[in-house]
C-alpha cells in the first residue's frame, strides 16, 4: 500500500501526517487510518476512508504524494 501525506489542521502551521492508502484509480487513494489514529487528537484534512486526488510535491526534501482534494465520484475499477 502506497504512503500519502494528509495535511493537520488547526495545528497552528502546516503539518503533513503520513498515512496508507488503496489506489482508487489515476492519482486517487482511498485514506487508510494510521494504527494510532485518534480523531481527538488530530483533526485530519481528509478522514480515513475518504477517496482523495494525490498530487507530489516535496516535503523536508523528499518527494511524496500529498492529498489535495477529496474525490466523490470514482470511477469503478
Amino acid at each position: 500500500m502506497p504512503t500519502i501525506y494528509i495535511r493537520l489542521l488547526d495545528e497552528g502551521t502546516e503539518v503533513f501526517r503520513p498515512t496508507f492508502a488503496e489506489p482508487a484509480g489515476s492519482a486517487l487513494f482511498k485514506v487508510r487510518p494510521t494504527s494510532n489514529y485518534d480523531p481527538q487528537d488530530e483533526k485530519w484534512e481528509f478522514v480515513p476512508g475518504s477517496v482523495v486526488e494525490c498530487e507530489k510535491r516535496e516535503l523536508e526534501g523528499e518527494e511524496v504524494l500529498v492529498a489535495v482534494k477529496a474525490h466523490y465520484n470514482v470511477p469503478p475499477k
